[in-house]
């Protein structure tokens, strides 16, 4: 044995902490972090000792418990522990010790409560002083470390004083190891080596090593700064990744996906230009570096492509009745539209090539309209895709965006027939009546070219930038009104208009419909809840005012809740609900009976009005007083309406004889129109006859029949001109009781398309002229009204 040899100098028992990835040195001061429990006692019981314990490192940092001795590195450091901070509140601990002796683990002493070794102290001969090899391998070490120091840009000018200053070979080897960066492992070489001068030797060929992978670092960086096109992290990140595993030979960890694309276009099949575009971006993505944001774009690009439906459709059910029972079973009435849908059938039976249709579902709010279009589409065994318009101020919401624009994606359109997966669904496009337009363009317009079946076949997605047939599309598009819908587009639709429905009509849907979906709904049978036909037209008239049934859906609905909480409670077993036994489900009526008739009234007058959620009752007051010919107009009424009551007042001025009224009336009567329930807004040119009826009745002092009703536009010369709504009309004026309907000349063809049950249960009178509506509306002495 040389002068290095090893002595034994003690054994001894410390409490043991494992360190993960750290190692600490004779002579040296380590601060670290104590969590584990284990750990914990152990420093306890140093702290309650000599304050000295035995610090060793894991053969496996990431292991959170040890198992045994194998699972711990032989050499180790008996260190003394100068300091332990403890934050309130927190279980582990911060410690700053400091190695005393090198030590060597027999065999652990105990695991419970905390890990204690038998360790037997070792202590290296230094090497002697002035000696030539050391001074050597103390300069060398020296050069190396200043080389690092520069290499990485740490700052080490202690450190290489510190060198310069000692000549004990070991002293030197701990202090550079513990004070640059090394793996635990090779740390772990160096605390092992007792001999001084191989331990420096050791040292002297890590620095070594570092300097070379620094070396290699800089090469890395430079090569990728050549080939980077934007200074972006993500991938300077990616292109450092990139060049080590070159350098290293290893295969690129990231998959060529470009022949995986060419594979996916070849099987889908895809028209001509279509393919040719496609395999134009696959080419482009090859070109791109790994990472890029434009091959992103491109992925994206091809993904969505690949998964638009270019060839894909669904086959026709031809069969009219089938269709027929199925649009039966999900809807009542409804026959316009229903018919409508199986003319279409036929046509495609006998003309296979016929392209698709543009309907446009026209009526108040609850009509079913959205409901019917998704039964189009069951009945005929299409795909279906709805798409809800209302709100929508961007043109890009339609077409798409630029595939250059972050976040790019198809419009709204193709977004639909990606998501049906077939080039014919039935495409709904609901509330289209509820459109914007601002300073991103007009949304309506970009509709134009998608609802034109002469265009449709070539439709330009922004996006695709590739043109989609959409000529096999069944687009069936709902709107409450046709006033806010531009000319140009509503012209490209076929109008079917939903009118409101009648009493009886609501009373079917009702009992056949809604009643069993929600019995069903709330878990109720059809014993343990029963509505007869008394109590379900009291919800209709009493509790819901609508022209469709979304309102007495609710109050169904309201009425089952109920019913299964009284169930639940134990208050019944079952309910069997008649007329006027409604008020404990559903509370005091929020209607009155609207009927009308009685006594005829002087200056009250009961007009027709359209309202967006169907027909209703609009009565006229006229009160004539003396004065000095003012006009009074009330009721929160529009500029058309006004103007007819001045319109009505010159056709009586210019016929004041005849129609027996006082010719200076408009110089000594003050004359007030007002239009109850004056919080709601009220325009429009078919109360002109209403208006120009309750003058007449006023300043003659001849009542007005209370069982008629009337509509129409007036002129100066006394026409009566046509209106619109009539099937709403018609409808409020049967739930008021109205027995008689003065109707416009011109309207008597729109009668055809009133309800029978309406149009059995009402008189028409068709007037071309106001003569013709005052001989039926007043009770005049010579008995023109009085049948």
């Amino acid at each position: 044995m040389d002068t290095e040899a090893t002595t034994v100098s003690r054994y001894q028992v410390f409490p043991l902490i494992p360190l993960r990835g750290i190692s600490v040195f004779p002579g040296m001061r380590l601060i670290f972090d104590v969590d584990r429990e284990e750990s914990l006692g152990a420093l306890n019981a140093a702290m309650e000792g000599d304050q000295t314990l035995f610090l060793v490192a894991q053969r496996d940092p990431s292991a959170d418990n040890v198992g045994g001795a194998d699972d711990l590195f032989k050499i180790g450091t008996v260190s003394r522990v100068h300091q332990v901070l403890r934050v309130p509140g927190e279980e582990g601990a911060k410690v700053m010790v400091e190695g005393i002796d090198r030590g060597y683990m027999s065999r652990l002493a105990a695991a419970k409560p905390y890990l204690s070794a038998q360790v037997e102290v070792l202590q290296s001969e230094t090497s002697p002083r002035g000696a030539v090899k050391a001074e050597a391998l103390i300069r060398q070490c020296y050069g190396l470390l200043e080389k690092y120091a520069q290499g990485s840009g740490l700052e080490l000018d202690d450190v290489l004083r510190d060198i310069l200053g000692s000549s004990d070979a070991g002293y030197v080897a701990d202090y550079v190891t513990q004070s640059i960066y090394m793996r635990y492992d090779q740390k772990q070489m160096v605390l092992e080596e007792l001999r001084p001068m191989r331990r420096l030797a050791l040292v002297n060929r890590l620095l070594r090593w570092e300097l070379d992978i620094l070396d290699m670092e800089h090469s890395i960086h430079e090569e990728t700064a050549k080939n980077m096109k934007r200074a972006q992290r993500e991938m300077f990140l990616r292109e450092q990744l990139r060049t080590i595993q070159a350098e290293l030979g290893e295969e690129e960890s990231y998959t060529d996906d470009t022949e995986e694309y060419r594979a996916a276009v070849a099987r889908a099949k895809l028209p001509k230009e279509v393919s040719a575009k496609l395999y134009k971006e696959i080419g482009r993505l090859a070109k791109q570096p790994f990472g890029s944001a434009e091959a992103a774009v491109i992925r994206t690009y091809l993904d969505i492509c690949l998964e638009i439906p270019w060839e894909r459709s669904t086959e026709d059910n031809l069969d009219t009745e089938a269709v027929r029972r199925a649009l039966d079973a999900d809807h009542f009435g409804l026959e316009k539209i229903k018919k409508r849908v199986l003319e279409y059938l036929a046509v495609r039976k006998l003309a296979p090539d016929q392209k698709g249709t543009i309907l446009c579902l026209l009526g108040p709010p609850g009509t079913g309209k959205t409901s019917i279009a998704l039964s189009i589409a069951r009945a005929m065994g299409r795909k279906m895709c709805r798409i809800s318009l209302g709100g929508i101020h961007d043109e890009a919401e339609i077409r798409g965006h630029r595939k250059t624009y972050v976040g790019a994606m198809p419009g709204r359109i193709m977004t639909g027939i990606q998501q049906a997966g077939s080039r014919n669904p039935v495409m709904v496009l609901d509330e289209i009546d509820k459109l914007g337009s601002d300073y991103r363009g007009d949304p309506s317009a970009a509709l134009l070219e998608a609802l034109d079946p002469e265009q449709n076949s070539q439709f330009r997605d922004h996006f695709l930038e590739l043109p989609f047939d959409l000529s096999e599309v069944f687009f069936i598009t709902t709107a409450n009104t046709a006033d806010t819908i531009p000319p140009a587009l509503l012209d490209r639709m076929e109008v079917v208009e939903f009118a409101g429905y009648t009493d009886e009509e609501k009373l079917a849907i009702a009992r056949d419909h809604l009643l069993p979906k929600q019995r069903k709904k709330h878990g109720l049978n059809g014993n343990q809840l029963r509505i007869n036909d008394g109590a379900m037209r009291e919800i209709i008239a009493r509790y819901t005012r609508e022209s469709g049934v979304r309102l007495l859906e609710q109050q169904i609905a309201a009425v089952c809740r109920k019913t299964a909480a009284g169930i639940v409670e134990g208050q019944f077993k079952s309910k069997y609900l008649r007329a006027g036994s409604l008020e404990e489900f559903l509370g005091p009526a929020k209607y009155r009976d609207q009927r009308t008739g009685g006594q005829a009234e002087v200056g009250l007058v009961h007009g027709l009005a359209w309202t967006r959620v169907g027909g209703e009752m609009l009565d006229a007051e006229v009160g004539v007083m003396d004065g000095s010919g003012k006009l009074e107009l009330t009721g929160n009424l529009g500029d058309v309406m006004k103007e007819s009551a001045h319109a009505a007042m010159s056709y009586i001025r210019a016929h004041a004889a005849e129609l027996g009224v006082e010719p200076a009336f408009y110089k000594n009567k003050d004359i007030h129109i007002h239009f109850p329930e004056g919080a709601v807004p009220k325009d429009g040119p078919s109360a002109g006859v209403t208006i120009c009826t309750g003058l007449v009745s006023a300043l003659t002092g001849v009542p007005v029949r209370q069982d008629v009703a009337m509509t129409g536009e007036i002129t100066l010369r006394g026409r009566v001109l046509p209106i619109g709504g009539l099937r709403e009309k018609t409808m409020a004026a049967l739930r008021a009781g109205i027995h008689t309907v003065i109707i416009p000349a011109e309207n008597e063809p729109d009668l055809a398309d009133i309800d029978p049950a309406v149009r059995a249960a009402l008189n028409f009178i068709t007037a071309s002229r106001v003569e013709t509506v005052l001989d039926a509306a007043l009770c005049r002495e010579d008995g023109h009204a009085e049948d």
